[in-house]
């Protein structure tokens, strides 16, 4: 029988094997087949000898059945009902495992994760890094999938539970974060005041700009990217971070870097860790970056910043980070 694995351990397997297995539309539609065949099987799933399982997927395995009779709860296994299958949902993990796909993973955690939390699960999935629960987060080639992606499929599951939670979080993620310390800036910069944000425009993250010829001479760099970058407002904010301190070419290479894109007529504004952390140091941030983009904040205490500090303590602990 196929074991349907979902939630945590999906997103685990995901997170260890990236993108290379991600397969095509016809290999999801097959193994989505397959998924829905096993829901109708009166067996609970139990793992073989040894407890083997695919990639990633730490004990107890979360699967999924279709009935609450074959639902299992033992230190190896535990299983949730589900009834709808949405398609494309899910991929074939060898050896008899069924993988819910990253677009499936967020809906299905849309029934776990508070509304931040998504939106954070959101920029990890469409970024290029792995939130892990200790040290740097490792950085991947390329997303998992992207926000086009997500709300293509969260739409398609017209009867799924959590499908109008994972749309609202979908409204405010955004692509390509490089880092978890990147989405928590973007997420506290951006997201509405209701949510605890201080609402500026969204950026686009790890843009590119091109160095025109005529600039070439007074560049060392025929493009540069910038972390959170408004090109319309002509505006960048590079998060500097600790790898910095320790790295003196990187270092050297990102003054180089902001050195060019002040040629080319940008505002460059350099945010630390520490002021990333300290809610005050962060306030003049925010204030500094609307009135470069012309948007006049409009937040109404005490509610706004109760708001604010709520969403920082969550981000900040999604990401294993003290707030000073």
């Amino acid at each position: 029988m196929d074991i349907l694995i979902g939630y945590e351990s999906a997103l685990d397997h995901w997170r260890t094997v990236g993108p290379n297995y991600l397969r095509g539309y016809d290999a999801r539609q097959a193994a989505t087949r397959r998924a829905r065949r096993a829901l109708t099987s009166s067996e609970r799933p139990t793992l073989s000898e040894g407890n083997r399982r695919p990639a990633g997927c730490t004990l107890p395995l979360r699967t999924l059945v279709g009935s609450v009779d074959v639902r299992t709860r033992t230190p190896a296994v535990l299983s949730s009902f589900c009834s709808v299958l949405p398609e494309r949902s899910f991929v074939d993990a060898g050896e008899g495992f069924l993988m819910s796909t990253p677009e499936f993973c967020f809906l299905q955690m849309a029934n776990r994760l508070s509304l931040a939390r998504l939106i954070m699960l959101g920029y990890e999935l469409c970024g290029t890094y792995v939130l892990v629960d200790k040290g740097p987060a490792p950085r991947r080639d390329a997303p998992l999938t992207t926000v086009a992606k997500l709300r293509t499929f969260v739409e398609g599951a017209s009867n799924a539970r959590g499908r109008k939670k994972a749309l609202r979080a979908l409204r405010y993620v955004l692509d390509r974060s490089a880092s978890p310390m990147e989405s928590a800036l973007a997420m506290l910069l951006c997201l509405p005041y209701g949510l605890g944000g201080y609402g500026l425009p969204e950026p686009r993250l790890n843009y590119r700009v091109d160095v025109p010829p005529s600039f070439r001479a007074m560049a060392d760099r025929k493009h540069c990217v910038c972390d959170l970058c408004w090109p319309e407002s002509k505006l960048a904010a590079e998060y500097d971070s600790e790898l910095h301190h320790v790295d003196p070419e990187r270092r050297e290479s990102d003054a180089r870097r902001r050195s060019t894109l002040i040629t080319l007529g940008f505002t460059v504004v350099t945010v630390s860790k520490g002021q990333v952390m300290d809610s005050g140091a962060f306030n003049r941030l925010a204030h500094q970056l609307a009135k470069r983009l012309g948007k006049r904040l409009r937040y109404v205490d005490p509610g706004f910043t109760r708001a604010h500090l709520e969403l920082r303590a969550e981000l900040f602990e999604a990401i294993g980070i003290r707030e000073r």
